[in-house]
């Protein structure tokens, strides 16, 4: 059977749909973090200590990292600040309940990276794109 652009587009919409929330129903910005990519050495001796870690090889040696789970098995998984926190069901999302300002979710963010960073020496990026606001006089 022959698949056109459209039902490839159609099935990665289906797919994504159902792994995040609808923003319709609570605020966020779909995936926040960005999967990670380290050298191969790093990969091996994280895989060493953490075998259940998801690991995918990519061409020149590097391998990139699955940053939910890492953000998952850093605690954050459903972890929640009143009106912010981390999805409950995909960690890679950061939620908005209602009433928490950018820089709030933010500083949650910083958190979650500050987190996964001490505990497996990656450090993770922001994949959404931050917008600073500055006041007028």
């Amino acid at each position: 059977e022959r698949r056109t652009h459209r039902d490839v587009s159609e099935a990665v919409i289906r797919i994504r749909q159902s792994k995040l929330p609808d923003p319709a129903v609570v605020g966020n910005a779909g995936s926040f973090f960005k999967n990670p990519t380290v050298p191969e050495a790093v990969a091996q001796s994280l895989a060493e200590a953490h075998p259940s870690m998801p690991q995918y090889p990519q061409e020149g040696g590097a391998v990139k990292l699955a940053a939910g789970w890492l953000i998952e098995q850093s605690g954050w998984k459903g972890h929640s600040r009143e009106t912010h926190g981390v999805h409950d069901q995909q960690a890679l999302v950061l939620v908005h309940f209602g009433g928490a300002t950018g820089q709030e979710v933010w500083a949650l963010a910083q958190d979650v990276m500050a987190s996964v960073h001490a505990k497996f020496g990656v450090q993770l990026e922001p994949e959404v794109n931050q917008i600073q606001l500055h006041p007028t006089a």
